[in-house]
């Protein structure tokens, strides 16, 4: 009997179509990932290291900062910018719709020689407008004069619409002509807190997509989002169906209050979905060391990589994945009891002992680190198992077996 394919034991539900684009990514790990209130903001080297493993793992730009902030905050971004001249990935910094944030932009610019775009930000929903007292009229001008600066200045620029998702159309089709007519590439929809379901993403991208028609522009459409609802992954994919060409994403989804769309989550889910064909065998260290920089912690059950990701001590769950290694096939043990293949982004599955294990983890474990399975040897296992609270370590059941 010939061997069976993946695609011919699992029933593929979903249905992906591959959008007529190429997703363009956008990082702001080194920017919305230090407004983090636990963040720490990392040490100059680190984050060159974090520069080149998003150039590796296929990121196309990267935040690295507001240049308007403080002078230590200048020299980073300036020599970050001074890096990418170099590499593959490009920079962008944030700056709010004024002329004295944007100059400290233009003098990097300067300084470093890359081309670096400005990500020119105003608040744009009602509720923002009325607790700041603005009046549209000033908001357009400033956007407009902002925008026209940077372009006079040769910097590209993206035009960013903070609360995009609570704002009113009319609103948005002031502000975004007024940037598009100054010189604007691109335009940024942003759902800053975390409010918008996928219903109102696919609603609110159709209506800036249609609008960036009706002026008869060649401009980019970005999607910002954050997760306060846990809806970040989501809402990023149903930008990109909706038409949105570029993603803002950062490692593990670090960014202010609870963060935002998890770049490394975004990546799997492309990969999967074949929308993304980069490799991604630095992904986890890439995931990994952001969150080692940043000083925030790596969750054990985080998906894909966390420690907990691949791994399994439920007997029934084990005993599937045993038996498929045993008939040869590794990615029928990857795939039995895992909706990711962990080879596919360097990982792998393990199988362990604990409180709901059966003789099969058992044997494994003890065969996998050298020690004969006898009867007795695995029911003792079984035996400190059972009365365990929680899942034994390599060393604790291989003590056990020895009695």
């Amino acid at each position: 009997m010939k061997d069976p394919r993946p695609e011919d034991l699992i029933f593929d539900w979903n249905d992906d179509p591959k959008p007529a684009f190429n997703v363009q990514l956008d990082d702001e790990t080194l920017r919305d990932g230090l407004q983090s209130p636990s963040a720490r903001d990392p040490e100059l080297s680190e984050k060159m290291e974090l520069i080149h493993l998003m150039e590796d793992i296929g990121i196309h730009t990267a935040d690295v900062g507001l240049p308007g902030a403080s002078e230590k905050a200048r020299e980073h971004i300036t020599a970050l910018c001074r890096e990418m001249t170099d590499m593959k990935i490009t920079p962008n910094v944030a700056c709010r719709t004024v002329i004295s944030d944007i100059q400290p932009a233009a003098d990097v610019a300067q300084a470093s020689g890359a081309p670096v775009e400005v990500c020119a930000f105003i608040g744009s929903s009602a509720i923002r407008q009325y607790a700041e007292s603005w009046e549209l009229s000033r908001m357009v001008r400033m956007s407009h004069d902002a925008v026209a600066f940077a372009t006079k200045e040769g910097l590209p620029s993206m035009f960013v619409t903070e609360d995009t998702t609570r704002a009113n159309p009319e609103t948005l089709r002031a502000l975004y002509t007024a940037a598009i007519d100054a010189g604007s590439k691109r335009i940024c929809v942003c759902d800053t807190c975390g409010h918008v379901t996928p219903s109102g993403v696919r609603r609110l991208i159709s209506f800036v997509k249609d609008l960036v028609e009706e002026l008869g522009v060649d401009v980019g459409i970005d999607w910002h989002g954050h997760r306060d609802r846990g809806l970040g992954l989501a809402n990023a994919l149903a930008a990109i169906e909706a038409g949105a060409t570029r993603i803002h994403g950062s490692a593990m989804g670090i960014g202010e209050r609870t963060g935002n769309v998890e770049m490394d989550l975004l990546l799997v889910n492309l990969k999967l979905m074949g929308w993304f064909e980069g490799d991604l065998k630095k992904l986890r260290e890439y995931a990994i060391k952001s969150a080692e920089y940043l000083d925030l912690p790596f969750p054990s059950n985080y998906p894909v990589f966390g420690g907990d990701a691949f791994e399994t001590s439920t007997g029934v769950h084990a005993a599937a994945v045993i038996k498929a290694y045993k008939k040869g096939d590794d990615w029928l043990a990857d795939l039995v009891y895992s909706g990711v293949p962990a080879g596919a982004f360097g990982m792998q599955q393990n199988i362990s002992v604990g409180p709901m294990s059966g003789k099969s983890n058992v044997i494994w474990v003890l065969e996998h680190s050298g020690v004969e399975a006898s009867q007795d040897a695995i029911d003792r296992v079984l035996d400190a198992a059972k009365n365990s609270p929680r899942q034994l370590t390599t060393s604790e059941v291989v003590s056990a077996a020895k009695g």
